[in-house]
């Protein structure tokens, strides 16, 4: 396993932490009715291959196949009536506009979505697909942004980011109070990293009720930004890079207020995967477990498989999401080269 050595030096403290467990628990109560509360499922190829009892959050159960709604509607919900009257804006590398284009509906209000080239075609169209208004600039989540900043100046839009925002912190970690109920024994959480709302959130949540808890962020090795930045010891930039975890790319930002430093100082670990591990992970979830995962959600599966983590007790693994391409994941799933 590789190993970041700032990761985990710091203890921190609740009134520390940019996001809190009682903000958490206030958005569990918020979302409630809004977000489905997907199964803990005990795979048993994988538990027998680990030796260990391991656990899949499914996360592909969401309406929109993705723990991004958990955000999205808990920072939507915390809007008061005027920011939600102008309309709704981000930057996404897919799941996160879908989840806000889904929630702006839901709320019947206008949402834009910014997305770079590199955006997959199926992600682009299903957020079409729900009605929100699609801008494809650059070839990167950096590119989405600054086209979304240009946008809130000219059109008065009010901005939802993907990550790094405590009330889309918060949605996410959610997941953190359920995987704790549901698991009580719990003692390790693999959680998919990338800006680090997800593995924050989570994060935070598991920590304040479960401090020994074990929790490794897993990410690619093509354009891990925050595996960067916690090495380099502050935000970095890196290029962004074609992955079958297509979800996990884009820059954590130069100017990061929050999830930079609730990864830094609460992640265990962190784990960078190849594309063919990561293919790994896609294929077994398909084959033995018969779930549908796209790279980014299949990341903890790959971890498991190829040995980089070694899970001792109980394990809680985040499928983020499953929305993958339809042809991508027939040759992924039939053998194809990564």
């Amino acid at each position: 396993m590789a190993h970041l050595a700032d990761i985990g030096s710091f203890s921190p403290t609740a009134s520390t932490l940019p996001v809190t467990l009682a903000e958490i628990e206030a958005a569990a109560a918020r979302i409630r009715g809004h977000v489905a509360r997907p199964p803990l499922i005990a795979p048993l190829a994988l538990t027998r291959r680990c030796g260990q009892p391991i656990h899949l959050k499914l996360e592909t159960r969401q309406p929109v196949g993705a723990f991004k709604l958990r955000g999205a509607v808990n920072a939507l919900l915390a809007l008061d009536t005027d920011a939600r009257r102008r309309g709704l804006i981000t930057a996404s590398t897919g799941n996160h506009g879908r989840a806000v284009a889904y929630a702006a509906r839901e709320a019947g209000i206008p949402a834009v979505v910014c997305m770079s080239a590199l955006v997959p075609s199926n992600k682009v169209e299903a957020v079409r697909a729900l009605g929100a208004e699609v801008v494809i600039v650059g070839r990167s989540q950096d590119d989405a942004q600054a086209e979304v900043e240009r946008l809130v100046a000219e059109r008065g839009l009010t901005p939802i980011p993907p990550f790094d925002h405590p009330d889309v912190i918060a949605g996410q970690g959610t997941i953190g109070l359920e995987l704790v109920e549901d698991l009580p024994n719990l003692a390790l959480v693999l959680v998919p990293l990338s800006g680090g709302g997800l593995a924050g959130g989570i994060a935070v949540a598991v920590r304040a009720l479960r401090p020994s808890v074990r929790i490794v962020g897993i990410s690619m090795e093509r354009g891990a930004a925050m595996a960067a930045s916690i090495a380099a010891g502050h935000p970095v930039d890196v290029e962004e890079e074609d992955t079958l975890a297509d979800s996990l790319g884009g820059g954590i930002g130069l100017a990061n207020r929050f999830t930079f430093a609730l990864c830094r100082d609460l992640l265990d670990d962190i784990v960078l995967l190849t594309e063919d591990e990561i293919a790994a992970g896609i294929r077994h979830a398909d084959r033995e477990e018969g779930e549908v995962v796209e790279g980014a959600g299949a990341v903890g599966i790959a971890a498991l498989l190829c040995g980089k983590v070694q899970p001792q007790g109980p394990t809680a693994v985040v499928i983020s999401g499953g929305n993958i391409d339809a042809g991508a994941h027939r040759r992924i799933v039939n053998g194809a080269a990564a």
